[in-house]
């Protein structure tokens, strides 16, 4: 992950040298202008919004800034518009190689529990389902110790964290019920109690979770 995000912001960056080789100057009866070519800029700055999102999320200064900067500024050409672009896509650039963005982290957690569940996934399919609803219950509580961190909700076993989560408004009632009822396989799985869960109980367990790392923790 780290590695293809990183191959596309120096991909970005040598187009974004493109569109500035393609620098002109205009001149009208109110001055002269200096622009650049306005389909290639357009094509960028879709690919460019697109990266910064992944790795920094909707809300985030650095998104925010873009947007900005983006809206062209007619009395001064478009190239004027192309510098400040430029210098918010490298400040990205830089924070993302320097490890300064959090939802960067967040990426290379979903990554990792991505990988954990594929192996929970695998080991469900051999007829080991007692180990698989351990690992997918690893995955989840990580992911409600991380919620709870960006929330500033203390750490406690993971009924109290599923429990404050809720009553912050991270996500309703429902979905904490869907956790209870994971929490609790997990935990009879950890013990040994086979009895008292069943495989299609994991079957249905690990997507839950793969959805649910696609909707909460990908956020900012």
């Amino acid at each position: 992950m780290n590695k293809k995000l990183a191959q596309r912001f120096n991909e970005l960056e040598v187009q974004l040298s493109r569109v500035q080789a393609t620098k002109n100057t205009s001149h009208s009866s109110t001055g002269q202008y200096e622009n650049v070519d306005a389909n290639l800029m357009l094509e960028w700055n879709i690919k460019a919004k697109n990266l910064i999102i992944k790795v920094c999320g909707e809300d985030s200064q650095h998104f925010k800034a873009f947007l900005r900067v983006e809206i062209k500024k007619s009395f001064l050409g478009s190239y004027s518009t192309y510098e400040s672009i430029r210098a918010v896509f490298l400040a990205t650039k830089e924070d993302f190689e320097g490890g300064y963005l959090s939802s960067y982290k967040s990426l290379v957690q979903a990554e990792v529990f991505e990988t954990e569940l594929e192996q929970a996934s695998e080991l469900l399919k051999n007829g080991y389902h007692v180990a698989s609803a351990v690992i997918a219950g690893v995955v989840l509580e990580t992911t409600l110790r991380e919620l709870c961190n960006r929330e500033r909700i203390s750490i406690g076993n993971i009924n109290k964290m599923n429990a404050d989560l809720a009553k912050a408004g991270i996500y309703n009632s429902l979905v904490q019920k869907q956790i209870t009822a994971h929490a609790a396989v997990r935990n009879s799985a950890a013990h040994g109690n086979n009895s008292e869960f069943s495989r299609k109980d994991v079957e249905q367990m690990i997507p839950a979770i793969e959805q649910f790392l696609a909707l909460y923790l990908s956020e900012n």
